[in-house]
């Protein structure tokens, strides 16, 4: 399916010099003399590689078809991570070289996209957003609450984000995948 060069998202699949690419980052530019166009860091799902491209507005680009399907995460051993589709019981597993770091938010019978090209699991969609316990975090600063500063936390499931300074080891919050960022404590 062909897209408009404005259209293009983060996280969309385009097909582009052979190849399927994800897209990381992307931008609008009107500049003030010239055409507008979209500057676009894509990563590459089969070579594992990235390239920034630039395309015209004017331009289109083809969007991979892919089927999305609803899987339920099971659990994982030292290679693979294991998952369940809730209608036919089908169980499928990843590579956890494809998964990367979004394995580190997968817990039991959490409900994922899993997006297939040719009936070959390509990545994985998340959820928007997670609830996890903070495992360790810096102690605030008396008076630092006045500020709108952050401290880092480590979470029970190993990652890393930034958190305001009345979140305390142990807090139960709400974060979101796409941009790692904090939402509410609960």
């Amino acid at each position: 399916m062909k897209i408009n060069a404005t259209e293009i998202r983060v996280g969309m699949i385009l097909e582009y010099k052979n190849d399927l690419w994800e897209v990381l980052k992307t931008n609008h530019v009107k500049p003030g003399k010239g055409g507008a166009f979209a500057q676009v860091e894509m990563k590459s799902l089969m070579k594992n590689t990235k390239i920034n491209e630039r395309f015209r507005s004017s331009e289109t680009i083809e969007k991979a078809s892919l089927d999305e399907i609803k899987y339920n995460f099971l659990y994982s051993d030292e290679n693979d991570f294991y998952f369940m589709n809730p209608n036919s019981f089908e169980q499928i597993n990843i590579n956890k070289n494809i998964m990367g770091e979004k394995g580190k938010m997968l817990v039991e019978n959490l409900e994922v996209l899993i997006n297939f090209y040719n009936d070959k699991p390509l990545n994985i969609i998340l959820p928007n957003q997670i609830t996890c316990k903070v495992e360790s975090t810096e102690v605030a600063l008396k008076g630092q609450t006045v500020s709108s500063s952050y401290k880092p936390a480590k979470l029970d499931n190993g990652v890393n984000i930034q958190v305001p300074p009345f979140i305390e080891n142990g807090d139960t919050i709400v974060f979101d995948t796409r941009t790692m960022e904090y939402i509410k404590k609960i």
